[in-house]
């Protein structure tokens, strides 16, 4: 147990984790925030305490009678009168300083006797405080060092005798009662504030840890995550707009891995069933060649009639191999990269041209052309017409050779071109209907074995069309027969009857 709290307590303040890292620096920014605070508190206080004791001090010079501070004496160097301060001051205030000032500086310390030095200022200060005082400006409190190098907080009060020039008296107090008094409420603020920082820590780190659950158990799933799960999603209501969108996310890269992987699967099985298909189309002929070969070889060449029908044989099915390999050619370089020599190609005279080479394909089947001529495109005119011949070829394949009726018809529909290549023979079952584009697939095996087709037509239709910028569609019923839809950009559209 000890090992495993051990194991967590690591995890969790992992200086890398976003836990440790979230609360180490929200407990640094409240630091920083609270030393401010305390900072912003001792200057504030300090003012405030500063303030307060300077006004207590005027109040109490305020409180004393002005005679008080003039005693007449008698100058014998001058032979004249000398008013002078006098009497029992630290009786009233002991723990402070009091001194006279005159208007020329000189300064005498009324209450030195009580062991509290009063502080002196430059005579350029002392004038300047009886010029405020003239002129009924407030004269702010001073802080200044007196010679036993204690700071005292020191205030004035300007005084105005008969026949005398105006004199100052000024009272101070030591300041380190003040200091102690603002250190120690700051010293309680940072005790309470370093309290606060545990405390809050201490509750911030269950609800950091609570907030960051499902982050957490995300981390959990997408490491559980491979090929076999990939059709597993995650919540996307967690209440945090953050981690819901991460989640949103997370379920779109997991859909596309799904699909690429099972479009990547699908390939395989495609390219699988593609070479077992097309060794069997190889080995078809390739076995007929060998076996007329054997028989020649045995002695079937000294007979003229065997020798040329087995030649004739052989040249047949190396004609079917031949094809074969031109068509698997021609679809890896459409794969590839389609190379189209394109120009511009009316389609409907295109049509008109080759109705001599459908008419001997048809034989007796019947031909409908119903065409719109002027309508003109940029398309690859040997490649257009391969298709057009597939198409026919396979509607020649599926009607019946008297009674078939093949009907092709050129239209346009708003900026496409649309050739369709009909017939009225069996039709093909729905489930073959998605699997007619497939290279190698027969609908018929037998009936397109009769007619020497390997099941590539129409994947080089289809590869020619989309090469075009086009499409092509099927739509079928057994025993109405089917329709081959061609679609194509058109250049420009001129209806000429």
């Amino acid at each position: 147990m000890i090992k495993n709290w051990t194991t967590r307590a690591k995890h969790l303040f992992a200086p890398r984790s976003l836990r440790f890292q979230l609360l180490t620096r929200s407990l640094l920014i409240m630091a920083v925030l609270l030393l401010l605070v305390g900072v912003l508190q001792y200057v504030v206080m300090k003012d405030f305490l500063y303030k307060k004791q300077a006004e207590t001090m005027e109040a109490q010079m305020q409180s004393m009678p002005r005679d008080w501070f003039m005693r007449k004496s008698f100058d014998d160097s001058r032979n004249k009168p000398l008013t002078r301060p006098g009497g029992n001051a630290f009786l009233f205030i002991p723990d402070s300083s009091l001194s006279w000032i005159d208007s020329d500086g000189t300064s005498i310390d009324i209450n030195e006797s009580s062991g509290n030095v009063s502080p002196t200022l430059s005579a350029e200060e002392y004038q300047q405080i009886l010029e405020k005082s003239n002129l009924h400006k407030e004269i702010p409190y001073k802080i200044v060092q007196d010679s036993n190098g204690n700071e005292q907080l020191v205030v004035f009060r300007p005084l105005e005798a008969p026949n005398r020039s105006d004199s100052i008296v000024q009272m101070g107090t030591k300041t380190a009662p003040l200091q102690d008094q603002v250190m120690q409420q700051l010293l309680i603020f940072f005790s309470l504030s370093a309290i606060a920082l545990v405390g809050g820590a201490a509750l911030y780190l269950p609800l950091l840890l609570r907030t960051l659950l499902p982050l957490s158990n995300m981390v959990k799933s997408v490491e559980q995550t491979d090929v076999g799960n990939l059709a597993e999603r995650f919540p996307v209501s967690h209440g945090q707009e953050e981690i819901d969108r991460l989640s949103v996310s997370f379920n779109g890269m997991l859909e596309r891995l799904e699909i690429s992987f099972e479009s990547e699967k699908e390939a395989r099985e495609q390219m699988r069933r593609f070479i077992a298909d097309a060794s069997h189309e190889l080995r078809t002929p390739l076995t007929s060649i060998h076996g007329f070969l054997e028989v020649l070889l045995r002695g079937a060449a000294a007979n003229p009639e065997q020798l040329t029908s087995a030649l004739k044989s052989m040249y047949g099915e190396s004609k079917r191999v031949n094809k074969l390999v031109e068509d698997l050619l021609l679809l890896a370089k459409m794969d590839r990269s389609p190379q189209l020599q394109l120009t511009e190609v009316n389609l409907g005279e295109l049509i008109r041209e080759m109705r001599p080479q459908l008419v001997i394909l048809a034989g007796e089947r019947t031909i409908d052309l119903d065409l719109t001529y002027g309508i003109k495109g940029t398309y690859d005119p040997d490649k257009m017409k391969q298709v057009i011949l597939n198409l026919f070829q396979n509607a020649v394949q599926h009607t019946d050779p008297k009674n078939g009726i093949i009907t092709i018809t050129l239209h346009t529909t708003g900026d496409r071109t649309q050739l369709a290549i009909q017939d009225n023979g069996v039709g093909i079952h729905e489930d073959h209907l998605l699997h007619v584009f497939e290279r190698f697939y027969r609908s018929d095996s037998s009936r397109t074995r009769k007619y020497g087709g390997a099941g590539l037509g129409l994947s080089i239709t289809k590869a020619i069309v989309e090469a075009h910028g086009g499409s092509i569609h099927i739509e079928s019923q057994q025993g109405k027969g089917t329709v081959f839809i061609v679609e194509t950009p058109v250049l420009n559209h001129r209806s000429i009857i």
